[in-house]
């Protein structure tokens, strides 16, 4: 793994992620360069880019610096699909009950 790979800076923690995450370098920076959907991240005035990978969903981490280079903040992937929005404990258990009777 290289710290400058693509041409953007990539932190220790964010290798170290695509290492235990098992996630290639390359297919990182093709979600980074190419996101399907991206969204502000409050946290540290980064972004959040994504992209799915067949069943992998696979999300960036990234800011600009000072010197206006983008550096990756930290890698994950999750199963695509499998994203639910907030909702209240009595609409899960409502929606788990009208499964089970179907």
């Amino acid at each position: 793994m290289n710290k400058n790979f693509g041409g953007i800076i990539w932190t220790n923690h964010a290798l170290q992620r695509l290492k235990e995450r098992e996630i290639s370098q390359s297919d990182a920076w093709a979600t980074w360069r190419r996101p399907q959907k991206s969204r502000y991240a409050a946290s540290k005035e980064a972004w959040v880019f994504h992209r799915t990978y067949g069943k992998q969903r696979i999300e960036v981490v990234a800011k600009k610096n000072e010197r206006k280079e983008w550096i990756v903040l930290s890698v994950w992937s999750k199963e695509a699909g499998i994203e639910r929005k907030s909702e209240s404990f009595l609409s899960f258990m409502l929606r788990k009950i009208l499964k089970k009777k179907k």
